[in-house]
């Protein structure tokens, strides 16, 4: 499936480029104010499925990281908090251990993206956001080919193509 996505920078323009791609039997969607949301579309919240994944990874790598620094502990026999004692060390092992499998959720699944941001689905977002409108095609790439000609008439702000590959 191929995508076409247009940002226009107003509501008259997305709903003159939509009539005329309707004209010649193209089917699309207009995304903006009084119309879908990035959220009704599909368009995915980076952050969101960042959160997401951490938290399911932290939901395996925290009990994970406490057993694995509760066990070098043991096997070492370090005495790094002699005012702990024996068991103390043990668990403040397994508690910085439990430490690390949080960082290592934060970091694998994602979390730095919830800083710096990634993915095209949040400029997308933050366009919508201040006013734009997004017209999007799907179909075949001579579809979305004949939609870029015609799309390139509003003269869009940003126009880009996709391919989703299963």
């Amino acid at each position: 499936m191929n995508y076409l996505v247009a940002v226009l920078s107003d509501r008259i323009q997305a709903e003159a480029a939509y009539l005329d791609l309707e004209k010649v039997g193209i089917n699309s969607s207009i995304l903006g104010r009084g119309y879908k949301t990035a959220d009704e579309f599909g368009l995915i919240d980076p952050k969101e499925e960042a959160k997401k994944q951490a938290r399911l990874m932290a939901f395996w790598l925290l009990p994970f990281g406490f057993f694995a620094g509760f066990t070098f502990s043991f096997i070492t026999g370090l005495d790094t908090f002699a005012w702990a004692g024996e068991i103390g060390n043990h668990v403040i092992g397994g508690l910085l251990g439990a430490g690390s499998g949080a960082m290592g959720s934060v970091f694998v699944s994602g979390g730095v993206g919830l800083v710096s941001g990634g993915g095209d689905a949040l400029p997308y977002r933050n366009r919508l956001d201040a006013g734009k409108y997004i017209i999007v095609v799907q179909g075949s790439e001579t579809l979305t080919r004949q939609a870029n000609c015609i799309l390139r008439q509003f003269d869009p702000e940003n126009i880009q193509g996709y391919t989703q590959t299963n």
